[in-house]
């Protein structure tokens, strides 16, 4: 008797043999409406990404406002807490605050803002990435993947530091077409699953 190990991509691994016809209808509705939520973030992504960009800085600044209210709601409300525990919270939910309102009075600033930030942190992290992995050299089984896989991302990671906002630009439109076609390959999953299958009486 095999067992299956679940794995990252379970949808893909779902099979619908011996479920009952409501589990494999329950399994198509959820295939088809993350298929289609993905297709329309993609979308959005993809052919408008300066709309996609302020739309997530509003989600951002709700963020900090949500945030910041309730630091200060602890801060104020909260039993138990030291003075000092007190007067931190409460700094720290005003700042948020502020923080918000400056963001959503200049959407585009704080848009622009992101990119930089975000460019540069996966900057970073790629050449980080890439100098680990260089110097792991002698434990790869495959050197010469290990050599271009690191320069590769040392590269990619100082040309992301001195252009952090065109890069961001860049991963962010990428990161839309995988969505739009991990989102088509899930409404085909949705429609194809179980086809064909004898189910057994729910």
């Amino acid at each position: 008797m095999s067992t299956s190990q679940p794995s990252a991509f379970a949808s893909f691994s779902l099979n619908g043999k011996d479920m009952t016809s409501s589990m494999i209808n329950s399994v198509r509705v959820a295939l088809g409406i993350s298929g289609a939520v993905s297709l329309i973030i993609g979308i959005i992504i993809t052919f408008w990404p300066k709309t996609a960009a302020v739309g997530l800085a509003v989600l951002i600044g709700i963020y900090l406002i949500v945030a910041g209210l309730a630091y200060l709601g602890i801060g104020i409300f909260a039993k138990g807490l030291s003075g000092g525990a007190r007067a931190l919270d409460i700094i720290f939910g005003v700042l948020m605050i502020i923080a918000a309102v400056l963001a959503f009075s200049n959407l585009a600033g704080t848009t622009a803002f992101l990119a930089v930030f975000f460019g540069i942190l996966i900057g970073i992290a790629w050449i980080v990435e890439g100098a680990v992995t260089l110097a792991q050299l002698g434990d790869a089984p495959s050197r010469g993947w290990a050599i271009f896989f690191g320069a590769l991302s040392l590269v990619a990671g100082i040309v992301l530091l001195f252009s952090p906002a065109w890069g961001f630009v860049v991963l962010f439109i990428i990161a839309g077409i995988s969505l739009i076609v991990l989102g088509i390959i899930q409404i085909i999953r949705a429609i194809t699953f179980g086809r064909g299958v004898a189910t057994p009486a729910a």
